[in-house]
């Protein structure tokens, strides 16, 4: 049975919200200022808005940050900062770069990107799009960036339009452990406020290389509760919100609601390090308890499809290349085995894939115990590997656009973010043999085998991919859907 939110649920929140969403009293609207922008996003800031974690997708869906190259609708780099670019030899690339200014009025130089590189290879932990990886930037006369890789590196110009690799002012690392993003970046928006982890304030750049954006700034509140998000698109009270819950799609008009296929998969993770998961067979168990089918079409009410493996439907080379899992173990026995299930939700429908869950886990012999907090309460721990099983829903190429840069980062033994905790040489192998592939087709084959060994090992069970809800309102154009989930407010945007 599809679910439908009440709608006297709808009229309660209305007035509860009333004033949360106001201006943050940046520029007035005027003809020729533009109008300002009201955005309501799902994340607050887990890191104060660094650009080398899971904050960086902040940035660049607000047109905040850029780093040298973008990533365009068919997945390819595109220019950016770097106008152009060209390999040396195998693990040496010379980037040109276009005239543009940074928000606190200094020019972008080989030098200030050199050392915005530089540092973001020095954080700690790496950003993702890093895994595995090293390289060295130098400043090559007026305008050139040499880029030199550790090893062989045929997809660094993917790598570089990772969020997370965002290029900065020289005045953003001044603190030696913190780096501000506030007026320091590059985009046709510039950060001028951030209250904590509430509200943001953007102002837009008026020098920005790629031309004068068309609303005048933008005003964000960060809202983690997904019926709020939908009920104030719902009364005018936003003009863009992300995240809109499949459960509430239906009490948006229809032309206010986008759905976005995406590289999103959400999947369940189990740890395979410590814990009753460490045992393979209780993996297996798990794994054969799980309906998917039942989550996209009961959960997702549609708006999902049953999980095929780590990469989805949107990524539309994989289907004709996916192989069976390799080395899979026989299901064990669960006897009453208590486990620990965690989730967030600020995706709204994470905890009822989780509650779900519970009970198919439970109808197969498991005892559940639930978790549910907001993502930047759990992350830490989540990383720590502090539950059994954690329901996540990631887009497998949002770090660097490159299929393989995610089975390196979630999945290896040395991953920056394995929530699975998973460490097997046979995967380390077939990943390291995806990582040195350097045509497309080659890489994407040996993607698709790496996947099969990390299915065999039982320690993610794909659940469905998604398609995204994003709320948009009837005044608002030139919102920027895209399935990376790496833009939604640029130059065009405007209400």
């Amino acid at each position: 049975m599809r679910r439908r939110l009440r709608p006297i649920l709808a009229l309660v929140l209305a007035p509860v919200l009333a004033g949360c969403f106001a201006s943050g009293g940046g520029s007035s609207d005027s003809a020729d200022t533009g109008s300002r922008l009201r955005v309501a996003l799902a994340f607050p800031p887990a890191e104060n808005l660094s650009p080398y974690g899971a904050d960086s997708t902040i940035l660049s869906r607000l047109g905040v940050t850029e780093g040298l190259t973008a990533l365009d609708a068919n997945g390819t780099a595109a220019p950016a900062l770097a106008a152009s670019w060209r390999q040396e030899d195998e693990k040496t690339w010379l980037f040109t770069l276009r005239e543009a200014t940074f928000q606190d009025g200094s020019k972008v130089t080989p030098a200030t990107v050199a050392a915005a590189l530089t540092h973001a290879t020095r954080a700690a932990p790496a950003p993702a799009a890093l895994a595995g990886v090293t390289l060295t930037a130098t400043a090559e006369g007026a305008g050139d960036v040499r880029i030199t890789t550790g090893a062989p590196d045929p997809i660094l110009p993917l790598r570089l339009s990772s969020p997370s690799l965002a290029v900065l002012s020289a005045r953003a690392y001044k603190e030696k452990d913190d780096v501000d993003p506030v007026g320091t970046a590059t985009g046709p928006y510039e950060l001028t406020k951030v209250m904590g982890n509430t509200a943001a304030t953007l102002d837009r750049y008026d020098d920005y290389w790629g031309g004068r954006a068309q609303a005048g700034g933008i005003d964000v509140k960060f809202v983690a509760d997904g019926t709020a998000r939908a009920s104030a698109l719902r009364t005018d009270q936003v003009d863009l919100a992300e995240a809109i819950p499949v459960a509430q799609a239906a009490t948006l008009d229809k032309g206010t609601r986008e759905a976005t296929a995406t590289t999103r998969t959400t999947s369940l993770l189990l740890n395979s390090q410590k814990g009753p998961f460490k045992d393979a067979a209780l993996r297996a168990a798990a794994r054969a308890s799980v309906d998917t089918a039942a989550l996209a079409e009961d959960v997702h009410e549609g708006y999902a499809d049953p999980g095929a493996g780590i990469y989805g439907p949107a990524v539309t080379w994989a289907a004709g290349r996916r192989t069976e899992p390799v080395g899979r173990a026989e299901p064990g026995r669960p006897d009453g085995t208590r486990v620990t299930l965690a989730t967030y939700d600020n995706r709204p429908e994470l905890p009822e894939v989780a509650q779900v869950l519970k009970q198919q886990l439970e109808k197969a012999g498991f005892e559940v115990t639930l978790e549910v907090r907001e993502y930047s309460r759990l992350e830490s721990d989540a990383l720590a590997g502090k539950f059994d099983a954690f329901v996540l829903a990631r887009n497998t190429l949002v770090d660097t656009g490159d299929p393989v840069s995610v089975l390196a980062s979630d999945y290896t033994c040395d991953g920056g973010y394995n929530l699975a905790q998973l460490c097997d040489k046979d995967v380390d192998r077939a990943v390291a043999k995806a990582e040195r592939a350097t045509d497309t087709a080659g890489r994407q084959d040996a993607a698709m085998a790496a996947e099969a060994r990390i299915l065999g090992t039982d320690t993610v069970v794909p659940l469905v991919h998604q398609r995204i809800i994003t709320g948009v309102g009837s005044s608002v154009s030139g919102a920027l859907l895209d399935p990376y989930e790496r833009t939604l407010v640029g130059i065009g945007t405007r209400r």
